[in-house]
């Protein structure tokens, strides 16, 4: 399963009390807070990272490739991001409407017009889709008989998820449209719109339009393969060419993006210079606000979390995890940092991200 309401709220409000830092960041004191949370995490391996406007400011890493073994991870590995790729497909869409290929407000009608849907859905725009306030379910379409059967679909992965889309709007919404509920089915549907509007496959859309111009060349879908760090269930490590190693590739806008650290800061300096020139800011001001009257208020991709006084005001926050890794990210636009933390291991590294992500913020 992808990353549920309670593993994405955890620590969101947690940081209210901890003070503004200095300009620059302190490594030896971020160095500890990552010897901390690693000694106390059990964690295969943990990694964090602090981005400022510029980039990177530090990273680091501890542990292992995977239990058991010797191989010890770096700070260039790729990391598996979780559902933290859903503020990457919102901002995805957010490119293609600075492109006039798409447009904010654009309801589901006028986006899938060839597509029959129950009417309760024509007038829901793409808004409510990425905040999560719609109405959509999992269960409607996405639920355990899917997640069993899914790697096996042979159709390509865009006929797939327009086969999910349909499912979805062809009934009522099963949620109160309105009210937050938190599911993978949104973004899903969100990657199924961004096919439609590229003619790409959701993946292929990723790497033309937010990979290649943000420089990012370690991005990827599923588990890193290769020379990299493997996920853990249950303590074990999964490989990569395993079936199981990542949620079905469908699920891809909601959650299946890795990349390392350094390209992941890539993306987040987006949210720290004004949309760095690859989308606008009245596009960045968009995706940074909560989107309808929700409760946690979700942007898109993000948790909005108000009134932070050590981020000099609101920050954006999320958590991913596909059960097998784990990431937990900040965004202080304010403050121009961002605060990063990841494992290989979800069950010990949500713990263990929770830990670390507020000893580097005290440490700058």
């Amino acid at each position: 399963m992808m990353t549920s309401r309670r593993q994405m709220m955890a620590g969101a409000g947690a940081l209210g009390l901890f003070p503004g830092g200095a300009a620059l960041a302190r490594t030896p004191a971020l160095e500890t807070a990552l010897d901390a949370a690693f000694a106390a995490g059990g964690v295969p391996a943990l990694a964090g990272m602090v981005v400022g406007v510029d980039g990177p400011i530090w990273t680091g890493a501890r542990g292992v490739r995977q239990a058991g073994g010797a191989e010890s991870v770096t700070v260039d590995d790729r990391w598996h991001l979780g559902s933290n790729t859903k503020a990457m497909t919102a901002a995805l869409y957010g490119r293609l409407v600075d492109q006039g290929r798409a447009g904010w407000g654009a309801t589901l009608s006028e986006l899938l017009p060839d597509v029959a849907m129950d009417p309760a859905w024509r007038s829901v725009p793409v808004e409510a889709v990425m905040g999560h306030v719609a109405g959509l379910s999992d269960d409607t379409a996405m639920g355990r008989m899917w997640l069993m059967t899914a790697r096996a679909e042979p159709r390509a992965l865009p006929e797939q998820r327009r086969a999910l889309l349909k499912a979805m709007l062809s009934v009522p919404p099963a949620g109160t449209p309105g009210t937050f509920a938190y599911a993978n089915a949104n973004y899903v549907l969100l990657g199924a719109v961004i096919e439609r509007i590229t003619g790409l496959a959701w993946e292929d859309a990723m790497r033309a339009e937010v990979f290649a111009p943000l420089g990012i060349t370690t991005g990827g879908f599923g588990a890193p393969s290769g020379d990299q760090p493997r996920g853990h269930r249950s303590g074990a490590a999964i490989e990569a060419t395993d079936p199981g190693s990542d949620n079905p590739l469908a699920l891809g806008p909601a959650g299946t993006a890795h990349m390392s650290l350094a390209d992941y800061a890539r993306f987040l300096g987006v949210f720290l210079k004004d949309g760095a020139g690859w989308i606008t800011p009245a596009t960045l001001a968009v995706l940074t606000t909560a989107m309808g009257t929700g409760s946690p208020p979700y942007a898109g991709g993000w948790i909005v979390a108000a009134g932070q006084p050590w981020a000099r005001g609101p920050a954006l926050t999320h958590n991913g995890s596909n059960t097998m890794w784990y990431a937990s990210t900040w965004v202080a636009p304010a403050l121009g940092r961002a605060f990063v933390a990841v494992s290989n291991d979800a069950e010990k590294g949500s713990p263990a991200c929770q830990r670390l992500i507020p000893g580097l913020i005290r440490a700058i």
